[in-house]
């Protein structure tokens, strides 16, 4: 499609000389431009994608696809209810829980908490949990030994497993003088740790026995949190189970749950799009100043060019060809630059917070405790294909301007 000459030519018109210091200048901030808006691109919608992924795993491992929760009475025939959950298509598991919330108290420090009471085997297949033990183990916890807790709450509270915290509930005895809360001490057999700031702090795992007893509901459940095999279908499978458990029962999936959380996540990933492209809508706009700037600079080369037998289309496919060569290698950079930062982002994230004294991806605000990236394919293609195609209809212009000079006129004023 193009010579050897139109591509000696584009070449030798990009090469910086003293004359045309100042084309070179803009041509340079345009290739700058677009790496950097292609690589930035990447980066933040890799890690927009990492962190929603990240978020959606952590939360719908540790709470469930599908929520089953007593509105008027307590689930007394949970076993039988729970095989007749089982057996629709689609679910996975359905676990029987005691859900409550109690204030923490251990070395003169108190916060409020949510218990969830399970069996230890139903505990032992969340992989979130199994998998994250950082003190103690679930064996202890499936005997109903005690109780298992977060990390951050155990920094918290300078518990170690091993140790007793005492847990009060707000359900207590009814005596003459009014209600009592009821207090019990219970050993902690266990710390977990899922990168959740939220779950970590405020979540204790307690065996269904014990919370049966504590929350007085014998024989007895208030929750179920049931799994799915594909997390989309939750919706559709949670009519289903409406229909199985009957009223006094709320049915809520995740998207129902958590559905504005990850909308908005979304939104502000769509957002982040479409203003980060103005980055690379910028560095176009100056490729095609530089080429203007260009053309009209070698206007008398063009001109002579043209009485040597060099046609319009020549002439336009040169300068396309110098400034599409901007945009093409700079995409390739911002693509080869996008791809490392990407590979090693957790480092730069630990190097950058150890260099500057501060803690740039707090758990506290983001939840999660590391910076996540993933990379989908498709976007990244986009990326690229969008970053090409502005950068080749910059050319356009200029070019068409170029082949457009009057060799007479230029030679004239010359």
């Amino acid at each position: 499609m193009f010579s050897a000459f139109e591509r000696m030519v584009a070449l030798r018109y990009l090469r910086s000389r003293r004359k045309e210091g100042f084309v070179s200048v803009i041509a340079g901030f345009s290739f700058v431009g677009i790496a950097l808006g292609v690589a930035t691109l990447i980066i933040v919608m890799a890690v927009m994608n990492g962190f929603r992924e990240d978020m959606m795993s952590r939360i719908l491992g540790v709470n469930g696809h599908i929520d089953v929760a007593a509105t008027a009475v307590a689930i007394s025939d949970y076993d039988d209810l729970g095989a007749r959950l089982r057996a629709i298509d689609g679910v996975v598991s359905a676990v029987p829980l005691v859900q409550g919330q109690v204030m923490v108290s251990g070395n003169r420090r108190s916060d409020g908490a949510v218990v969830r009471g399970m069996r230890g085997e139903d505990l032992a297949q969340r992989p979130w949990i199994a998998d994250h033990i950082l003190q103690g183990s679930l064996d202890a916890f499936t005997a109903g030994e005690g109780i298992a807790i977060g990390s951050r709450m155990a920094d918290r509270f300078g518990i170690e497993a091993g140790g007793s915290v005492t847990l009060i509930s707000p359900n207590g005895q009814v005596t003459a003088f009014g209600a009592v809360p009821r207090l019990q001490t219970f050993k902690v057999v266990a710390i977990f740790n899922v990168g959740m700031t939220d779950f970590d702090s405020s979540v204790i795992f307690m065996p269904l026995n014990l919370a049966q007893t504590y929350f007085k509901y014998p024989r007895s459940v208030t929750n179920f949190e049931i799994h799915v095999t594909d997390p989309d279908k939750a919706r559709m499978i949670a009519r289903e189970v409406a229909a199985q458990t009957g009223p006094g029962v709320r049915v809520l999936s995740w998207e129902q749950t958590n559905g504005p959380f990850f909308n908005a996540l979304q939104v502000e990933r769509n957002v982040m799009f479409l203003i980060l492209t103005l980055i690379i809508l910028v560095a176009a706009f100056n490729i095609i100043s530089g080429l203007i700037m260009l053309v009209k600079d070698k206007a008398r080369d063009i001109a002579i060019l043209r009485t040597m037998g060099a046609s319009r289309g020549t002439v336009m496919r040169i300068f396309f060809m110098a400034g599409a060569s901007i945009g093409s290698v700079g995409t390739l950079l911002g693509f080869l630059l996008g791809i490392l930062i990407c590979d090693n982002i957790e480092s730069i994230r630990q190097f950058l917070s150890n260099l500057t004294g501060t803690d740039l991806f707090s758990p506290e605000i983001y939840y999660l405790s590391q910076l996540p990236a993933k990379m989908e394919w498709t976007e990244t293609s986009a990326v690229l294909i969008m970053s090409l195609l502005l950068s080749f209809l910059a050319t356009l212009y200029p070019s068409w301007r170029a082949a457009q000079t009057d060799p007479v006129e230029a030679l004239r004023y010359e």
